[in-house]
C-alpha cells in the first residue's frame, strides 16, 4: 500500500508549487509519485472542476457546491487515488476532504456532520496518511492568488477569491482547528517566504515520515 499525502491551506498558500517541489525530491529518493488535485484529477472530475470554480457561476447554492465536490471526489478516488495507492505509489494531492470541511462546513456554514458523512461515502475508506497544512495570513494568500489569476491565461477559476475576507478568515481558522483535532496526521508549515524556504521546511517536517527507497 502506498502513502497518501494531502496539501491543504487557504487560497494562495503555495500548495501547487510545493507539491511539485516535494514530488521532485521524492522521485530523486526513488519513490514512484503521482501528483493530483481536487477538484479534478481525472476527466470527469475536471469537468466538474470547471463548473465549480468558474466565477460566472455565482448563483450556485451551497448545497449544490457541496454535492459537486463530493461527486468529483468519488470519481477521483475510484479512478486515480485508490489504484495508485494499491500499486504502492506515493500520492500527493492538492486538497482533499479537509478542504470540504473548511470551505463548505466553516466557510459556507453547512452542517459538519452531513459533510463528514458525505466525505466518507465519496472516499470509500481512503484517508490521508499525512496532511501538510500550509498556513499564512489571509491577506497575503489572497494577494498572491489574485496576482496569479491576473497573470493566468487559462480558464477563469477565481470564484472563491471573490468571497469576503471574513469568509477566508473562517477557512483559515477551520484548518487550524482541524489540525489541532488531529495532530498525529497534520503538519503545520509556515507558508510565508520564498518557495525554496517553504520547501525546506516541508522537507524537514517530512524527514521522519518518508525515507529514501533502498537501492537494489
Amino acid at each position: 500500500m502506498g502513502q497518501f499525502i494531502t496539501f491543504e491551506g487557504i487560497e494562495g498558500c503555495g500548495k501547487t508549487t510545493q507539491i511539485r517541489l516535494l514530488a521532485t525530491a521524492l522521485r530523486h529518493q526513488g519513490h514512484d509519485v503521482i501528483e493530483t488535485r481536487e477538484p479534478g484529477g481525472c476527466d470527469i472530475a475536471d469537468q466538474i472542476r470547471a463548473v465549480l470554480l468558474d466565477a460566472k457561476n455565482n448563483r450556485m447554492t451551497s448545497p449544490t457546491e457541496l454535492l459537486l465536490y463530493a461527486a468529483a471526489r468519488a470519481q477521483h478516488v475510484a479512478e486515480v487515488i485508490r489504484p495508485a495507492l494499491d500499486a504502492g505509489k506515493t500520492v500527493l494531492c492538492d486538497r482533499f476532504c479537509d478542504a470540504t470541511l473548511a470551505y463548505q462546513g466553516y466557510g459556507r456554514q453547512l452542517d459538519i456532520d452531513q459533510i463528514t458523512t458525505l466525505n466518507a461515502y465519496a472516499c470509500q475508506g481512503v484517508r490521508p496518511d499525512t496532511t501538510l497544512l500550509l498556513d499564512l495570513p489571509v491577506e497575503i494568500g489572497l494577494g498572491r492568488a489574485r496576482q496569479r489569476n491576473e497573470q493566468h491565461s487559462g480558464p477563469n477559476e477565481d470564484r472563491f477569491e471573490q468571497e469576503s475576507l471574513n469568509f477566508h478568515q473562517r477557512i483559515r481558522q477551520a484548518y487550524l482547528q482541524l489540525a489541532d483535532n488531529e495532530p498525529q496526521r497534520f503538519l503545520i508549515i509556515d507558508a510565508q517566504g520564498k518557495p525554496q524556504t517553504v520547501a525546506e521546511r516541508i522537507a524537514s517536517a517530512m524527514n521522519t515520515i518518508i525515507q529514501p527507497v533502498p537501492s537494489s
